[in-house]
């Protein structure tokens, strides 16, 4: 390449974060080099100046300067090696609700939903694989913590991503999670409007109150409580207004009831040696518009076989005034 180039984006590009597209074209391209164009305007959208995160519609045209990097652009992802016997039976153990456009997965707990720090096996790197079988590379719609269970939207088409996306941004999805806790919430049901901001301690990232300072990220849960065990646990039903990092498990901290096993958020102190010292927090039912037919979807996910043994032990029944 020896001077800038235009490259027109494509209809099953639309919605994509202008660095990922980027990359995705030039695979030999750096971070660090893409955010140095960027800043300097090397790189524009439609001939303006943008940031790397802005998104790309169909149609619009990326323009590009004379990269020094020895490589070609690409339009197809390179191929994934296929899954091995056993990730597939995992991945298609998983799935609760599948079409032609999106797949709805039942996530394990204990299984991180994508790549991190010492963490080789994940959601994201079994679908990348299993794109060898499915014509292409299914991609994440939201997220799950790592020892969360239940229910995972996936997309199997980028335009899809893209729309599903944008009914998770517009608050067009339902999400009910079952979380036990210690203590019993007063009031029984209610709302917890409090900002959450992203702090690091010893035990990694957590989010903290956020209440009067600037930075904090407005959070809403609401909350109800289904059963209780005496006053030692109880078994609530929480419902996400907004969709911030650990937000269910800062809240109900917050509220003086930390879920049940969470080691971030003092849920993990004082647990009976009867029940297992994890976190129990499950994303039970997720509804939705579907992106292409406009009819509802609704999936839930059957809980866990932690989950399970604790409503066993504490007596909670899965039914009562949980739906």
């Amino acid at each position: 390449m020896t001077a800038a180039t235009l490259h027109p984006v494509k209809a099953e590009e639309e919605g994509m974060r202008l660095d990922r597209w980027c990359r995705q074209r030039f695979p030999g391209l750096t971070n660090a080099h893409l955010n140095k164009l960027l800043r300097t305007g090397q790189v524009r959208l439609d001939g303006a100046r943008v940031k790397a995160n802005a998104r790309v519609a169909a149609g619009q045209e990326v323009r590009l300067p004379p990269l020094a990097f020895p490589t070609r652009p690409r339009d197809e992802p390179r191929p994934a090696a296929p899954l091995t016997a056993n990730d597939r039976a995992l991945l298609e153990g998983m799935v609760l609700y599948g079409d032609d456009d999106l797949l709805v997965l039942n996530k394990p707990a204990g299984l991180a939903v994508q790549g991190g720090t010492r963490t080789s096996r994940h959601i994201d790197g079994l679908l990348e694989a299993w794109a060898s079988e499915l014509g292409e590379r299914p991609r994440l719609v939201h997220r799950l913590d790592r020892d969360t269970s239940g229910v995972l939207v996936v997309a199997r088409r980028r335009h899809v991503a893209s729309a599903l996306g944008r009914l998770f941004a517009t608050r067009q999805v339902e999400k009910d999670y079952w979380a036990i806790v210690q203590g019993v919430p007063r009031p029984r049901e209610g709302k917890v409007d409090v900002p959450l901001l992203k702090q690091s301690g010893p035990k990694g990232e957590r989010m903290r109150d956020a209440s009067g300072q600037e930075g904090g990220q407005r959070s809403v849960t609401y909350y109800r409580t289904a059963d209780q065990a005496g006053q030692a646990f109880a078994f609530l039903v929480l419902q996400p207004h907004t969709g911030r990092q650990h937000q269910l498990r800062a809240h109900m901290a917050h509220i003086g009831h930390p879920i049940l096993g969470d080691n971030k958020y003092g849920g993990d102190r004082a647990v009976p040696a009867a029940i297992a010292n994890r976190l129990h927090l499950h994303a039970r039912r997720i509804v939705f518009p579907h992106p292409r037919t406009g009819k509802p979807v609704s999936v839930v996910a059957p809980l866990s076989d932690t989950m399970r043994a604790t409503f066993d032990t504490l007596g909670f029944d899965p039914g009562k005034n949980s739906e």
